[in-house]
C-alpha cells in the first residue's frame, strides 16, 4: 500500500523510519546551512604583543580578536589574518576574515566588539564577503610605514625611531628606486625563514619629510618577507650615513645574503598602513 502526504510519499515498512526524517528535518537544515564569511577592519597598537599570529605562551594579536569573537558570538570563532606582523609593529589597517553559519548585526558586533577588547586594538568595520573571498590570498599589495626623527623628542620615540646623525636622504631615495627594478628580496629576508619563494613586487618605495626633524619611508608590494621592511630601511640607512654607496646596495640585493644587508630597524616605528583588495 502506498499512502500520501503532503510532505513524503512512504510505505508502511518505511513509516518509522521517514517519520523520524520528518522530526529532524528542521535541524539537519539548520546544519546544513551555508557558512557566512565575514570581513573585519581594524586596528592596533603593538607595543604589549608579540605580533599577530597566535603563538604558544605569548600574547598576540590575534588571540585577542578571537577570544573576543568568540565570547560575543557564543562560539568557537578561528580568524585568518591578511598578514602577519612581528613583536611591537603597529597596524592602522589589518584585516582578518572569520566564517559562521548565520548572519550578523555588522554594526552592532562592531560596537560590542569595541566594547570588550583591550584598548590598544580597536574594530572599524565588519562586512559580508563573497564565500571565496580570503583575507590573505586575496589582497594584491600592502603599505608599510617606517617613522624616523633625527633629533630627541619625547612624544615621538614610543612610534618613531630616534637617529643621532645626519642622512642623506636625496641618495636613499635614488637607492630605493632600485628596489622597483629587482624581484627577489632574499638579501632581507630573515634568516632560516620558512618561505617558498622570495619574490616580491615593490610598486613604492620612497623617503617623505614630515617636518625639520622627521621622516617615513613608505613601501608597497604585493607581498613582504619576514623583517624585510626593517632590513630595508637599516641598510638604506647605510646609503644615507655614507656607509655603502647605491652601487654597494645594488650589489646587497643581488648577492641574496642577509649578512651583506644592513640591520633590522627597531619594530616599534613600524606601521602596516594599508592592504588591497
Amino acid at each position: 500500500m502506498l499512502i500520501y502526504t503532503d510532505t513524503i510519499f512512504y510505505t508502511p515498512k518505511l513509516r518509522s523510519f521517514q517519520y523520524c526524517l520528518l522530526i529532524l528535518h528542521p535541524f539537519l537544515k539548520q546544519r546544513t546551512k551555508s557558512m557566512q564569511r565575514y570581513f573585519l577592519y581594524f586596528k592596533y597598537d603593538g607595543t604589549a604583543y608579540h605580533g599577530w599570529q597566535i603563538q604558544p605562551n605569548a600574547h598576540t594579536v590575534q588571540d585577542e580578536l578571537q577570544k573576543a569573537l568568540s565570547t560575543l558570538l557564543r562560539e568557537d570563532i578561528q580568524v585568518v589574518g591578511a598578514g602577519r606582523t612581528d613583536t611591537g609593529v603597529h597596524a592602522r589597517m589589518m584585516v582578518a576574515h572569520f566564517d559562521i553559519d548565520r548572519d550578523l548585526d555588522c554594526t552592532q558586533l562592531v560596537y560590542k566588539l569595541n566594547r570588550i577588547l583591550p584598548k590598544d586594538i580597536s574594530a572599524d568595520k565588519i562586512e559580508m564577503v563573497d564565500s571565496e573571498k580570503h583575507a590573505r590570498f586575496s589582497a594584491v599589495s600592502r603599505t608599510y610605514h617606517y617613522y624616523i626623527h633625527l633629533r630627541k623628542d619625547p612624544f615621538r620615540r614610543a612610534y618613531s625611531c630616534e637617529l643621532f646623525y645626519e642622512l642623506d636622504f636625496d641618495k636613499m631615495n635614488k637607492a630605493a628606486e632600485i628596489l622597483l627594478e629587482c624581484e627577489d628580496f632574499a638579501a632581507f629576508c630573515k634568516s632560516n625563514s620558512d618561505v617558498k619563494t622570495t619574490l616580491c613586487k615593490i610598486t613604492e618605495a620612497r623617503w617623505i619629510k614630515d617636518d625639520c626633524h622627521s621622516w617615513h619611508f613608505v613601501i608597497t608590494a604585493n607581498r613582504f618577507l619576514r623583517n624585510m621592511v626593517r632590513a630595508i630601511v637599516g641598510t638604506l640607512i647605510d646609503v644615507g650615513r655614507n656607509r655603502i654607496d647605491i652601487n654597494d646596495f645594488r650589489k646587497i640585493i643581488n648577492g641574496r645574503q642577509r649578512s651583506g644587508a644592513g640591520e633590522s630597524m627597531p619594530g616599534n616605528a613600524l606601521f602596516l598602513e594599508h592592504i588591497g583588495y
